[in-house]
């Protein structure tokens, strides 16, 4: 079944954007902003020019010369009998992701989002060591993951409302290692997997290497337009989902209770399973409600949620999770065992002493996490006003949107005055979120201040004409 936008709904979207040309051209711009911007993916139907211009209140005339200025930017490709269908052929092509090297103590990395290790690391650790002869007993292959540690996490998520028994957790290498492995399982090259634009670049190129036919949703402003997913997933009825209703990287939206519930039913109808990663579910950082587990809307066992320890514990800790029904994790060890990947007994021990006082250790994670959050957002205002952003409750990091399309340029730039950047086009589709710019505030206050104030000299000499293409590596988390 095709992808369209209804003219109600493109009106909408419209009134957000911001340009500043006349008539037609205005019009034009307003849509490619859409298209750069990831909130209307690739392919999308349009409506049709009479239908656009009694929605937004327009001439006809200035609709059809609008669709012919984006024809001709290459944004927008007509078929006769079949409508006028974005394009992202106009928009800039950008490098392969890669690694950086370590890097100098004297560059500000925001390109990685990640918090170094907590004190209590070192303690889990050695605790942890203390354990590890009961297990050098045995063979020390364990697909689904040590026990004990499979216990907590499934108390973790009985804690959060979701009554979990350990037969539904399996032990992972990470979200990734998570996301790698249901994969295989359940999407084949080829099959579809709605996304959210931006979204993490990881999870992306993970994708696309598996072979996925990615879809696009974007986000606004406000976060999720609830009728634009709901619609989407209920057109393209993918295979999977992949969702970051918790926090979302990079944006830190957390998605409405009413929303999870509604896809959750949809899914059904559409038998798509749906992919939640909950890796940064536990950094509220202003002690607000956060809506009930994905899982908890589950009635068919299509929500597989992922977790991992990397981002309220650290990125060296390489343990994640999957919570789904017992039949599914059974059917992910199978994977795991073929692909010959597991989690190490040592790093399960230390996860599990972790979590074991776990509650400490978030609460002051949380707390550090809101002062550097504070401090990047008033640095933000002082140093780049014209910038405009959402500010998170919760996550790690701030999605600016830029006073122009300079995010490719704005990060080579700043790279020669030491300051690592994750560009917009990095989160979404190819030459998409050019105006936008990722900014974690997982670095102390005097270096995010620091940062900020090279950035803001870097982009009073950028001019918002110039064209970037990304060829320097990023290691991003």
């Amino acid at each position: 079944m095709g992808r369209n936008v209804g003219a109600p709904q493109l009106a909408g979207m419209l009134g957000s954007v911001r340009t500043d040309r006349p008539g037609y051209l205005e019009l034009a711009d307003a849509v490619r902003q859409l298209i750069d911007d990831g909130r209307l993916g690739d392919g999308l139907r349009l409506p049709a020019e009479r239908e656009l211009a009694s929605a937004i209140g327009v001439s006809r005339t200035m609709v059809t010369a609008a669709y012919r200025e984006l024809r001709a930017g290459q944004y927008l490709t007509s078929r006769r009998g079949a409508g006028s269908f974005t394009s992202l052929a106009g928009s800039r092509k950008l490098a392969a992701r890669g690694l950086w090297s370590a890097g100098h103590s004297e560059v500000i990395d925001l390109a990685c989002a990640a918090l170094p290790a907590p004190p209590e690391l070192l303690d889990a650790t050695r605790v942890a060591s203390t354990d590890l002869p009961l297990y050098t007993q045995h063979s020390g292959y364990l697909p689904l993951g040590l026990p004990v540690l499979r216990e907590r996490i499934a108390e973790k998520y009985t804690a959060r409302g979701v009554a979990t028994m350990p037969d539904q957790i399996i032990v992972t290498a990470g979200s990734l290692h998570s996301l790698h492995l249901i994969l295989k399982l359940l999407a084949g090259p080829g099959e579809k997997v709605l996304v959210e634009s931006p979204t993490y670049p990881n999870a992306l190129a993970l994708l696309d290497r598996a072979g996925a036919r990615l879809v696009t949703c974007g986000l606004g402003p406000a976060g999720w337009d609830s009728a634009q997913f709901v619609d989407m997933l209920a057109q393209v009825q993918p295979r999977l989902a992949y969702l970051i209703p918790d926090f979302h990287n990079p944006t830190g939206h957390l998605m409405p209770a009413e929303l999870r519930e509604r896809l959750a039913a949809v899914s059904r109808a559409t038998r798509t399973d749906l992919v939640v990663d909950e890796t940064l579910v536990d950094l509220d950082l202003d002690g607000g409600l956060v809506p009930p587990p994905f899982a908890s809307f589950d009635r068919n066992g299509q929500v597989l949620s992922i977790g991992s320890m990397s981002k309220a514990f650290w990125g060296g800790l390489r343990v994640g999770w999957i919570r789904t029904s017992a039949q599914l994790v059974q059917q992910l060890a199978a994977v795991a065992v073929d692909l010959g990947v597991s989690c190490s007994i040592l790093d399960q021990l230390i996860a599990g002493r972790l979590l074991e006082s776990g509650a400490g250790i978030v609460a002051n994670r949380r707390a550090e996490l809101a002062v550097q959050r504070d401090t990047l957002v008033a640095a933000l205002h002082e140093q780049l006003p014209e910038w405009r952003f959402h500010i998170p409750s919760g996550g790690i990091s701030v999605w600016a949107e830029l006073d122009a399309p300079v995010s490719s340029h704005l990060v080579k730039a700043c790279a020669e005055v030491g300051v690592r950047l994750a560009g917009g086009p990095r989160f979404g589709a190819a030459g998409t979120l050019e105006r936008f710019l990722r900014l974690p505030f997982t670095l102390r206050g005097p270096e995010l201040e620091e940062a900020v104030r090279r950035i803001a000299g870097v982009r009073a000499g950028i001019d918002d004409r110039s064209r970037s293409y990304l060829t320097e590596p990023a290691v991003f988390a």
